[in-house]
């Protein structure tokens, strides 16, 4: 443990540079393909306003949201802003941009975290049960199972889930985050996970294959290795070699994969939000995409890059904590 904190301290400083100079390529890039967006945003709003403006109110919202001035202008002008803390003004919502994504960020962070660790858990565990009868029929249906997943859309996936499950059956709601007509203050705990279940494990079996796919594959190699042999040869049990020998090689490339999974969840998550008609993040990009509202798509994007960096970074630390090798400071 001597060595612990100074090795996480230069992973958190060395992830630190990368996530700054990232954030800023992201910021740039993003900037660029939104202004050339076909899309016109004065006209969008005007559009959204459902009233008739003559050209002299039209030129006053141009340089109100100083979409008249050049795009190298126009992103200092915004990157100066980002710097003092301002996300600037949503022009869909008429709200500022921070406050959006504050609210909107909880709902999607419940979502996320659900898929999140129902993804991570039924991952692992197939994949372990999956190496444990490799090339017999619980691997081989297992295997088709995840192929099958790992390619059907999401938005396929959640539209069958709302018929069956919703239409159907009736068991879930057909969307949102809480009853219709009722006031957030008086919607309660059960009703909200009632309301999340079925889009979290929509999201949850998009990306649960991977995790599982690779388990096994590591847990085969493991099995193959000759000190299992060995252990065999003196008598133990598959399922003792498993917890003996099996989890402690294959628990830190799951914990990878898993952290990893954050990017792919995000970018579910924005078809499962509209599909679920769920009110996070994703709806939003959607909603400011459609009507080219820059400030809050580039508000969206750099906060989903940030939490990817985050949950990259917190991967990192973590491997310091677990894996004694990775400990090891080389001097």
């Amino acid at each position: 443990m001597k060595g612990t904190l100074p090795r996480l301290g230069r992973i958190f400083f060395m992830h630190s540079i990368k996530i700054i100079s990232l954030l800023l390529a992201v910021s740039i890039i993003s900037f660029v393909l939104i202004s050339a967006s076909p899309v016109d945003p004065v006209q969008q709003y005007i559009t959204g306003l459902g009233t008739a403006v003559s050209p002299e109110q039209r030129a006053q919202i141009e340089d109100y949201w100083g979409v008249d001035k050049p795009p190298a202008e126009r992103y200092m002008n915004w990157l100066t802003d980002l710097l003092h803390g301002d996300l600037e003004e949503s022009s869909v919502y008429r709200r500022p941009v921070a406050d959006i994504i504050g609210e909107r960020f909880l709902n999607s962070l419940a979502l996320m975290l659900c898929a999140w660790v129902i993804s991570g858990v039924l991952g692992f565990l197939l994949g372990c049960v999956m190496g444990m009868y490799r090339e017999r029929w619980p691997d081989k249906i297992l295997k088709k199972v995840c192929y099958i997943l790992s390619s059907v859309p999401t938005f396929w996936l959640g539209l069958v889930f709302l018929l069956v499950f919703s239409v159907w059956l009736k068991w879930f709601p057909v969307g949102f985050s809480a009853p219709a007509g009722v006031l957030s203050e008086n919607v309660t705990v059960w009703q909200k996970i009632h309301h999340l279940i079925l889009p979290a494990f929509t999201l949850a079996l998009m990306s649960f294959s991977s995790i599982a796919l690779h388990t096994r594959q590591k847990l085969s190699d493991v099995l193959d290795s000759e000190y299992v042999l060995f252990a065999r040869a003196r008598g133990e049990g598959e399922w003792s070699i498993l917890r003996r020998h099996g989890l402690r090689n294959i628990l830190l490339p799951a914990l990878t994969l898993q952290f990893a999974s954050f990017s792919e969840l995000f970018g579910g998550s924005v078809l499962a939000e509209n599909v679920f008609s769920y009110p996070g993040l994703g709806s939003a990009v959607s909603e400011a995409g459609l009507s080219a509202d820059i400030p809050l798509l580039l508000g969206i994007t750099l906060f989903s890059a940030l939490f990817v960096c985050a949950g990259n970074m917190a991967a990192d630390l973590l491997y310091g904590i677990i894996d004694p090798q990775i400990r090891e400071v080389k001097e």
